[in-house]
């Protein structure tokens, strides 16, 4: 099956595609912030560059596109009816990245929290940063 753009219009598409700040993650960052948390953003020396890294509780936040990382079972998750290989293969590879990203920060001594993007949808978001909240009370 043919792509049902040109390629210069998928190109211009795919380019306008952000890997840091996107909404999910500006949403989960302003959370934190007005809750009092303090946290630094895609720490180089760390496994992945975790979208958000909290120090004091030795904690990471991973906030995942349910595309791209492949969200087994979400409806945000349709694989591609065009190049479906390629993009199997991608996606795959992102979350085989993300496994071992995972188990290198455990293995380090760091608490990972994974975030998805379905999970700060508005019917869920507030469930969803509450549950983060109160997963931080307990572990202070």
């Amino acid at each position: 099956m043919a792509d049902v753009h040109s390629k210069a219009i998928r190109s211009y598409n795919m380019s306008k595609i952000k890997a840091k700040d996107t909404k999910p993650e500006m949403l989960v960052r302003r959370f934190l912030h007005k809750n009092g948390f303090r946290y630094r953003i895609h720490v180089k020396d760390l496994p992945g560059k975790p979208d958000i890294v909290l120090p004091k509780y030795k904690t990471v936040i991973l906030i995942h596109g349910c595309f791209w990382h492949g969200h087994e079972g979400c409806n945000y998750f349709v694989i591609p009816k065009t190049r479906t290989d390629w993009w199997l293969k991608k996606i795959n590879k992102n979350k085989a990245k993300d496994d071992l990203n995972k188990q290198l920060l455990v293995a380090k001594g760091w608490n990972v929290i994974e975030i998805w993007e379905c999970d700060l949808k508005k019917s869920v978001v507030e469930c969803t940063l509450n549950l983060l909240l109160n997963g931080f009370e307990l572990t202070s």
